[in-house]
């Protein structure tokens, strides 16, 4: 079967070669007729990616329907100033602001996308995970969900950058920078495909900004970070309003202010009344000037006067005990 194969295509083939799949592509390729036509896609393509795939190929040819790592035009970017803790809050403002129904939102890692998803879950919004610990079995799942319109936002790691074609994905949204600048360009095509109009919007913490570097680089367009208006409402509860409930609880436990300053008077003034120094017994002996010793004292308390003198052999110091004699018993010999 394998040995009348004409044609062999590989798609996303960068992120193939990357990654460690090189190994199993070679094996595959080795039950391969060598008269074949390979054919390599992706959005981007590093030099280094490109030095690798002429490597295997045999008079390589490069097709090009845009300008390498090229974004869409269709694709509105915008690169939004947050801290870690109001990102949440700028993804749902501009969510509200924009009408938006539906959304990628990306993040670095699996651990986070876990997070993300139930943070989100339980402030009211559909939301599922899709990242690389999930089976096969639950990403399709997701992925059904979400092109039913069951599910408002797949929280998502790059497994979901590449190779998924859902229509009319209105935004997108990096909720982390991607490490790699290729990814980007990855992350934002899932929106504004054939030909529609798609939002990208990217949070940028203040430790991202070498990384928004790379992107700008590599897409060759200077980028501008924004800082998006958000309503100071933290001591707010849900819907907008002060916690009531709190200040009261507040206001219970806090005493009368003139019942307080009464009783701090009259505490402070038995306080004062009551107190008695404790009485500590004293020494006579420490109360007693400096006396230098006599000689009798002196020469009573030295102890190189009152040490034994220890008999020793000739020649052997006098710091050196001798050694003890024990007695043994040896067997003769036979």
């Amino acid at each position: 079967m394998l040995n009348q194969v004409e044609y062999v295509a590989l798609d996303e083939a960068d992120r193939m070669l990357d990654i460690g799949f090189l190994p199993d592509l070679q094996r595959i390729l080795s039950f391969l007729p060598k008269q074949r036509t390979t054919l390599l896609f992706s959005a981007t393509f590093s030099p280094e990616i490109k030095r690798l795939a002429g490597s295997y190929l045999q008079d390589p040819i490069t097709i090009e329907v845009a300008r390498p790592n090229q974004t869409a035009s269709t694709v509105e970017q915008r690169f939004y100033a947050a801290q870690d803790d109001d990102k949440r809050r700028v993804v749902k403002a501009v969510l509200n602001q924009r009408g938006i129904k539906q959304a990628f939102i990306f993040v670095n890692s699996k651990l986070g996308c876990g997070r993300l998803a139930r943070s989100l879950e339980r402030e009211g919004l559909k939301t599922a995970a899709l990242h690389g610990d999930k089976s096969q079995d639950e990403r399709l799942k997701a992925l059904e969900a979400f092109k039913q319109g069951e599910v408002d936002l797949l929280v998502c790691t790059d497994v979901a950058a590449r190779g998924l074609d859902i229509k009319d994905v209105p935004a997108v949204f990096n909720f982390d920078v991607p490490f790699n600048a290729e990814d980007y360009v990855h992350r934002i095509g899932r929106t504004g495909r054939a030909g529609a109009s798609g939002l990208a919007v990217t949070l940028v913490s203040p430790s991202d900004m070498r990384l928004v570097s790379d992107i700008e680089k590599l897409i060759k367009t200077k980028l501008e970070v924004e800082n998006y208006p958000l309503e100071d409402d933290r001591s707010r509860g849900n819907d907008g309003r002060r916690d009531d409930r709190r200040e009261d609880r507040r206001e219970d436990r806090r005493p009368e202010r003139g019942f307080e300053r009464q009783r701090d008077t009259d505490d402070s003034r038995d306080r004062r009344s009551s107190f008695r120094p404790a009485q500590v017994s004293r020494d006579p002996f420490f109360e007693k000037p400096y006396e230098a010793p006599t000689a009798e004292q002196a020469s009573a308390a030295s102890w190189e006067a009152s040490a034994k003198t220890v008999a020793s052999r000739p020649g052997l110091s006098a710091n050196i005990k001798p050694k003890r004699k024990v007695a043994a018993l040896f067997k003769a010999g036979e």
